[in-house]
């Protein structure tokens, strides 16, 4: 049952080149930099401590990379919904450069042209969080992207997928959802643990 003490440890891939560079990046598979592995072994403890009923990771390398590094790579299952935001015509590119073609143009408002809006995005973090309430009891584990993931923690929280753009998320960070009674709550957000 909700509310019985599951938590979710969502956790952002390690960096990639594109993060650095601020590339929107959901198809292109592209792996790790050497310090996104390293910043991926220093959650390793964590998760050793851990147990976990279920773990799920994108399949896009990066996500499962940082899933494996972590220690967790043989127990996780590939959730497709998991994927990254499907940018569409503007994969590849930066906000600036989205921006010189479209001004004012805001991904959790407006969406890509040939990719996806928020509530597409919304429908599969809802079956991503079915899935994770269906599971058994206990802690669940799951290695996604920035944008799916702070579309998951609006949708968990009953906010709309567009409420996403609010819960900033940067590279190898924590969060935790769960809940306060029974109600889902946000109990921890973008934590960085690599000096852990």
């Amino acid at each position: 049952m909700p509310g019985d003490g599951q938590e979710v440890y969502a956790i952002r891939h390690g960096e990639t080149a594109w993060s650095l560079t601020g590339q929107h990046t959901s198809s292109t598979d592209i792996p790790l930099t050497e310090n996104g592995r390293a910043v991926a072994r220093r959650l390793r403890p964590l998760f050793t401590r851990e147990p976990f009923a279920l773990v799920l990771a994108s399949p896009r390398q990066r996500a499962r990379e940082t899933a494996e590094i972590a220690g967790l790579g043989d127990r996780a299952a590939v959730e497709p919904d998991l994927r990254e935001w499907e940018y569409g015509a503007y994969e590849g590119l930066t906000r600036a450069q989205i921006r010189a073609q479209r001004p004012g143009w805001m991904l959790f408002r407006d969406g890509c042209p040939g990719g996806e809006g928020a509530a597409e995005v919304g429908a599969r973090a809802d079956r991503v969080i079915a899935r994770i309430r269906a599971a058994a009891p206990g802690h669940v584990a799951v290695f996604a992207h920035g944008h799916i993931l702070r579309v998951l923690a609006a949708r968990w929280i009953d906010l709309p997928a567009s409420d996403g753009e609010h819960f900033v998320l940067d590279t190898a960070r924590l969060s935790v959802l769960g809940y306060y009674h029974e109600s889902p709550a946000v109990k921890v957000w973008n934590a960085d643990l690599a000096g852990a």
